[in-house]
C-alpha cells in the first residue's frame, strides 16, 4: 500500500484513480501528475517502486497545494467571507447554499432535517 503525503492509496486500484484519494487532486491532476512523473497512468498503485513513489511525491509537493494546506485555504477564504459580510458569507453563517439554489422545496442537506413547528391549541 503506497503513502503519498500521508494518505495510504488502495494498493487495488489503476494509480491514476488511486491518487484521487488525497483532497485537492482529481483525474485531471492526476493524469497531469502522472504525466510529469513519466509513470503510466493505467498501473496498479500496489506495483509502484519506492522511486515512482517519491517521483510521484515531489511532483506532487512542488506543483500542488494539497491536503491541509488546501483545507486552510479554503476556510480562510470563507472566514474572510463571513467576516467582511458579504452575501455568500451570510449564507456560509447561516448554514444555506451559498451559490444561488432554491431553498423552499429543497437544499435539505444543507438545511438539515426538518423542524416541525408545533401546533398550539386552545384549551377547552
Amino acid at each position: 500500500m503506497p503513502r503519498i503525503l500521508g494518505i495510504d492509496l488502495p494498493k487495488n486500484k489503476k494509480i491514476k484513480i488511486a491518487l484521487t484519494y488525497i483532497y485537492g487532486i482529481g483525474l485531471v491532476r492526476a493524469a497531469r501528475v502522472l504525466q510529469t512523473a513519466a509513470i503510466e497512468p493505467e498501473k496498479k498503485a500496489g506495483t509502484l517502486t519506492e522511486e515512482e513513489v517519491s517521483k510521484i511525491t515531489s511532483v506532487i509537493q512542488k506543483d500542488l497545494v494539497v491536503e491541509g494546506e488546501l483545507k486552510r485555504y479554503v476556510s480562510s477564504n470563507i472566514k474572510r467571507l463571513m467576516d467582511i459580510g458579504s452575501y455568500r458569507g451570510l449564507r456560509h453563517k447561516r448554514g444555506l447554499p451559498a451559490r444561488g439554489q432554491r431553498t423552499s422545496s429543497n437544499a435539505r442537506t444543507r438545511k438539515g432535517p426538518k423542524r416541525t413547528v408545533g401546533i398550539k391549541r386552545k384549551k377547552s
